[in-house]
Order: structure tokens, then C-alpha cells, then sequence
């Protein structure tokens, strides 16, 4: 039922390793996951298993997941934020002035090697992370929902 619902969402057919493909299927995930999420919070301290084993210790929850999942669709659907307000929001506004250059000074040895590759390498770089990530995140939607709708099962 839940691919069905998933599937409805998918209006445009593109090849399957398409990248708008996987960003249509992680928006979608995502979104089913918000829908069938009534009471976040219940998500808190449940920890994330991965096919059938439990999570390590000190990692983070499903709520943690949950609300990551829906800034990163947020991000997807609307576009990035600009560079300094990027920096702000992963900083927490609280980085001080040594700690913003140390970043700058280590961006632009980044940049450099990446100026070293041509262009086509670089995207093929990116495209390939982009993909893995977004497939990866989809994953975990999926499971945030399935736990979710197996603690609600237990509730009743």
C-alpha cells in the first residue's frame, strides 16, 4: 500500500537512476512519512535498527531522523539557503571568528583540489554522492514510518 501511495505521488516518468527520479521518491517517502507521523514525539528514544540489528549506542532517534528528513525536503523542494546563512544555520550562529577562518582556509584548499579536476569529473562527483545520499535518506524515511506505525500497533 505504501509503494501504491508512493507511486501516485511519481507524476512524471523518468529512467530509474534519474536523479530527479530519486529526489521525486525521497520527496514522496517523506512526505507519506509526515502524513502517517501523527505524534512526533513518540519517536523520541526509539532508536534506528538496521535490517534487523539494533543501532549502536549513542546514536541518534528516530525523532532526530524524522526532523531531519523533513528540513532536507524542505531544502529540496525550495532550493539552498545562501552560503553565509548555510554556514549560520550548521554553525548555530555561534561560531566564532577563529573557528569561521580555520573553515574558510580549509573551503579554500577544497576548492583548489577541486579546481585541479575538470569539470565533467566533478559532476560526476557530486551526481553520484547526490544519488547515494538521497537513496540513502529515502531509506530512512521508510524506516522512521515503519517504526512509527509499528509502535502505534503495539498502542492499540
Amino acid at each position: 500500500m505504501e509503494d501504491k501511495a508512493i507511486m501516485q505521488v511519481l507524476t512524471k516518468r523518468y529512467p530509474k537512476n534519474c536523479l530527479l527520479t530519486v529526489m521525486d521518491r525521497y520527496l514522496a517517502v517523506v512526505s507519506n512519512m509526515e502524513q502517517v507521523v501523527m505524534i512526533p514525539s513518540l519517536l523520541r528514544d526509539m532508536q534506528l535498527s538496521t535490517h534487523g540489528y539494533q543501532a549502536q549506542a549513542g546514536t541518534s532517534d528516530l525523532y532526530s531522523y524524522f526532523t531531519m528528513l523533513k528540513a532536507i525536503r524542505i531544502d529540496v523542494e525550495h532550493g539552498l539557503l545562501p552560503r553565509q546563512q548555510w554556514q549560520a544555520k550548521v554553525a548555530g550562529g555561534k561560531a566564532d571568528g577563529a573557528e569561521t577562518e580555520a573553515g574558510e582556509m580549509e573551503e579554500a584548499e577544497e576548492e583548489s583540489v577541486l579546481g585541479q579536476l575538470d569539470l565533467e569529473a566533478q559532476f560526476h562527483l557530486h551526481f553520484a554522492s547526490l544519488h547515494h545520499i538521497l537513496t540513502h535518506l529515502t531509506l530512512k524515511a521508510e524506516e522512521v514510518t515503519r517504526r512509527y506505525q509499528e509502535k502505534m500497533g503495539q498502542a492499540m
